[in-house]
């Protein structure tokens, strides 16, 4: 680090009047960006990543380089927006790349995905509006079939070095406690489908439940 910043020194103290020393600073401010947003990026920090190389097109907006790793991040930064449902925000990332890459096939392929899983969610939304707090509670139901299956796992060891046949009656109680929960949380995914696909039940005036809406999403 101290080698790198002592040439930078020197290269700065260089008269300016000469272009070499100029494109000399030029190329060593370019480089050094690049490998800090080379590094950025394999280590996750999409963000540094990003203004690193977008500092280095600012001293060559046609550095190849740079230009592949700013499309490379946006791709990183419109993923991770799409996992948490972030879609304009992950489109914006990726008409960025596209800016640096117009005819980037994985870059279309992504915005095409994220257009799509938008327009299903507005369909949902408007069938099923509380899509999402019901479906975090059946992953949560999900979730504590672990605590039982890890509990039947431990009885068996247990019964490995005890040989005490009363750790496999325990087991068999708990597997009999998870077949049931599967087939509750079974029963409750196939209505919570139903309800996404065709939309809650709606309140008449008189409080009356009403047939639920006709399912605007295809059948799987």
């Amino acid at each position: 680090m101290r080698g790198r910043l002592f040439a930078l020194v020197v290269l700065l103290m260089l008269p300016l009047g000469t272009g070499c020393s100029n494109n000399a600073v030029r190329r060593y401010v370019l480089e050094t960006r690049n490998r800090q947003g080379d590094m950025a990026l394999a280590n996750d920090n999409y963000q540094d990543a990003s203004v690193s190389y977008r500092l280095a097109l600012r001293i060559d907006p046609k550095n190849a380089h740079a230009r592949a790793g700013q499309v490379a991040v946006q791709i990183k930064l419109a993923s991770q927006f799409y996992r948490k449902s972030d879609f304009e925000d992950a489109l914006g990332a990726l008409a960025v790349a596209s800016k640096y890459d117009p005819q980037n096939v994985r870059v279309d392929e992504i915005r095409s995905e994220i257009e799509q899983a938008r327009t299903l969610r507005e369909i949902v939304v408007a069938n099923y509006p509380t899509y999402r707090e019901n479906g975090q509670a059946l992953r949560r139901s999900y979730a504590t079939l672990k605590g039982l299956s890890n509990r039947i796992v431990g009885q068996l060891q247990l019964f490995d070095f005890t040989y005490d046949s009363s750790h496999l009656t325990a087991a068999l109680a708990d597997s009999y406690a998870l077949g049931e929960e599967v087939n509750r949380n079974t029963n409750r995914l196939i209505n919570y489908r139903q309800l996404v696909e065709s939309g809650a039940p709606e309140l008449g005036k008189k409080g009356g439940a009403l047939a639920p809406a006709a399912s605007l999403l295809p059948l799987p």
